[in-house]
């Protein structure tokens, strides 16, 4: 496996672009209300990426091998469903938990990141405890990464938390080298083996992005052939940080005014933006 590092330019349009893309969240959360379907949240976030930030939707048209274009401009991914939630007409409910997963093109460099909303805000003890863990498993997974560390010590570590506090790790999808490219290597698995994997090296990018489920990893794909959902149909949740591996640690590229700040169980782990 070949992975690139950044130049110090590079890394600089990614840190553009992972910032506008965490904007875009900031942009939509007072939208993610009951009553607001899916479809009227993407034609927003397409609007603002498109027409103030200038961006281009990096989810629109996206077609991996094997698959039909990707027909909307970000992800939503609500309640049983792990991620690639297509939007569509149906509205949101008071309760419902909902994933917004945002990626943006900024002077051919890529942003990635996603958040959990509760929509309404209240749902069940459940609901919020696993929004709360996945939260934790991402931030306990970032607080791993530095140079000479490995790939499995991310996975290893947000495993632990998540089977830890009784949920399940989703296997089929996982973290991704980012940059000029959507996806490119490493994968990043959330869960694994410590002491394993390919070395961390300064000015490599990639995401984190825990899929965490209530009851079992057990998944399923819908006919659209995108959105992804749990076999048992428990809740899923998920959260998302594009990184920079630094010369002394770790720095999260997708980090803007609204972003959540890291749980108390990661704080003095690392912090947000560099560490």
């Amino acid at each position: 496996m070949s992975v690139a590092t950044k130049t110090p330019e590079e890394i600089q349009k990614m840190r553009v672009a992972g910032k506008l893309a965490s904007e875009v969240l900031d942009y939509i959360a007072p939208f993610v209300k009951p009553g607001v379907s899916t479809g009227e949240l993407d034609r927003l976030c397409h609007d603002y990426m498109v027409n103030v930030q200038g961006t281009i939707p990096a989810p629109l048209n996206y077609a991996p091998p094997g698959y039909a274009p990707y027909p909307k401009s970000i992800c939503t991914s609500v309640n049983h469903q792990v991620c690639h939630g297509v939007p569509g007409e149906k509205a949101l409910k008071k309760g419902d938990i909902v994933n917004l997963d945002i990626t943006v093109i900024k002077d051919g460099y890529h942003g990635d990141t996603s958040r959990m909303f509760v929509v309404g805000g209240d749902a069940s003890i459940l609901a919020k405890r696993l929004c709360q863990v996945t939260l934790e498993c991402l931030w306990i997974g970032i607080s791993q990464v530095k140079p000479g560390a490995r790939l499995g010590d991310i996975g290893h570590a947000i495993q632990k938390h998540a089977e830890g506090n009784g949920f399940s790790v989703v296997r089929e999808f996982c973290g991704h080298g980012i940059g000029s490219k959507f996806h490119e290597d490493p994968q990043v698995l959330h869960y694994g083996k410590p002491n394993t994997g390919i070395t961390l090296t300064p000015g490599m990018t990639f995401t984190i992005e825990p899929m965490i489920n209530a009851g079992k990893a057990a998944i399923s794909e819908l006919p659209d052939g995108w959105t992804i959902v749990t076999k048992d149909r428990s809740l899923s949740a998920q959260w998302e940080h594009t990184i920079l591996v630094t010369e002394t640690g770790v720095e999260v590229l997708t980090v803007s005014e609204g972003c959540p700040p890291p749980p108390a169980v990661a704080q003095g782990m690392v912090q947000a933006g560099a560490a």
